[in-house]
């Protein structure tokens, strides 16, 4: 099934959350979102003026925040920008294209994300494939793993 889910197109912010939502039901999580729309209320849009809710092209900016039950815990952050950034177990994996959150979730409680070790240099990597030779890793800091992240060790 993950291989026929390769990057489907999330026009937006909302699409996102609709995917994130059905990945939930799929895997049995509970799941909250926070929304934030308008270029007063988004992360990015520091340099907005004061009461200014509309982007420069007219549109109407929507980020949102969401956190999974279960575990490992998870949350993503979808920017306007197209992407989102994801913290497995305390992981950051920042700069995600928006199309890849979907694949991502699923290689993460699918059983496919992984934890490597090496001894030169020395370190922990939580590995996330996705389908077509995609792959995001992330050091591990402290080299501490959390008990889900030691279950995934290869």
């Amino acid at each position: 099934m993950i291989a026929s889910m390769a990057h489907p197109h999330l026009p937006s912010t909302e699409a996102a959350v609709t995917a994130i939502r059905e990945i939930a039901r799929e895997f049995g999580l509970e799941m909250t979102v926070t929304d934030d729309i308008g270029a007063d209320q988004t992360s990015r849009r520091t340099s907005s003026g004061a009461f200014t809710v509309l982007d420069p092209d007219g549109s109407l900016p929507h980020e949102a925040y969401v956190e999974l039950g279960g575990s490992p815990s998870v949350t993503v952050q979808i920017f306007p920008e197209d992407d989102a950034r994801i913290f497995v177990d305390g992981i950051e994996f920042a700069d995600v294209p928006r199309d890849a959150v979907p694949a991502f979730l699923r290689s993460v409680h699918g059983g496919l994300a992984h934890v490597k070790g090496r001894l030169f240099p020395p370190g922990w990597w939580l590995v996330v494939p996705l389908p077509g030779d995609e792959t995001y890793k992330e050091l591990v800091p402290d080299a501490t793993l959390t008990p889900w992240l030691s279950s995934r060790v290869r």
